[in-house]
């Protein structure tokens, strides 16, 4: 069933497109400028942009009930020249879920999250896509689980690590619990990320390598994000207990920073003391 049929109110996403459009200069998008009666571009000339019939997109923008394909929505969104909090509301108001993820690239974080990252000296955190793909880091993290430098791109994924990386297993005081709540996280992004091509991707390469990945994976076990602990036995200062905590990062919200505290009453912040200050 439509979003349409099933009583989907898409006059906000008429609102929307009309006010996209408004914005653009017609000069900039090949098109005369002219004497025009609004600003911006004219709804033929979006149709034309997006390969679209401008009956059908003059119905889009009225809120008729006709379906929206994806392939669609991006030669819109394109046309519109929508950045990506723009493209994911556009995708909101017409299907009612947000864009799979973009076809993977190496990314980067801001230099003022990395800023970020190096001020929590002695707290551990990383930041890593919606796919878990890890994209920035401080030393304290390094230093306390692994130098993420030193791996190869297609490396650096957090449930890659803990269920391909032999060395997590050693780390991980209780492997397997944390290796659990891990995936039931993983499952509730993998859900959220529509049958993405690279998750389903990553998903068959851990299922090949991790034969308890292949046996847990069918319980399809949920939970969310959020806070718990960790207990880490490191091979230079021992048994480590820290808290940890993950948070939406609001300029991109596909990405998410980890960050680890030392948990109250161990001796967990000295010897993280130790490992970054003396390497």
């Amino acid at each position: 069933m439509s979003l349409a049929h099933a009583g989907y109110d898409r006059r906000p996403l008429g609102d929307f497109l009309q006010s996209r459009r408004g914005r653009l200069n017609p000069a900039e998008c090949g098109f005369p400028a002219g004497r025009r009666r609004t600003p911006g571009l004219r709804r033929e000339e979006v149709a034309q942009l997006a390969g679209v019939s401008v009956t059908w997109y003059t119905w889009l923008e009225q809120g008729r009930e006709i379906q929206v394909s994806t392939q669609t929505l991006e030669g819109i969104a394109r046309a519109l020249r929508l950045d990506r909090a723009e493209r994911e509301h556009l995708f909101l108001l017409a299907q009612g879920r947000p864009p799979a993820m973009a076809e993977w690239r190496p990314r980067e974080i801001t230099a003022a999250l990395q800023r970020m990252l190096d001020g929590l000296t002695y707290s551990p955190a990383y930041i890593r896509t919606k796919r878990w793909d890890i994209v920035g880091w401080n030393r304290a993290v390094a230093m306390t689980f692994a130098d993420y430098g030193a791996m190869e791109p297609h490396e650096r994924n957090s449930i890659r690590l803990v269920f391909a990386h032999p060395a997590w297993r050693t780390l991980m005081v209780d492997w397997e619990a944390d290796a659990k709540k891990a995936l039931a996280v993983f499952r509730a992004d993998f859900a959220r990320a529509g049958n993405d091509p690279r998750f389903l991707e990553l998903v068959d390469e851990l299922d090949r390598l991790s034969p308890e990945f292949h046996q847990w994976w069918p319980r399809h076990d949920v939970r969310n994000h959020g806070e718990g602990v960790k207990a880490v036995r490191h091979p230079k200062v021992g048994l480590m207990s820290l808290e940890y905590t993950a948070f939406i990062v609001e300029s991109d919200p596909d990405l998410r920073m980890v960050v680890y505290t030392p948990a109250p009453g161990s001796d967990t912040a000295g010897k993280i003391a130790r490992l970054v200050d003396g390497g």
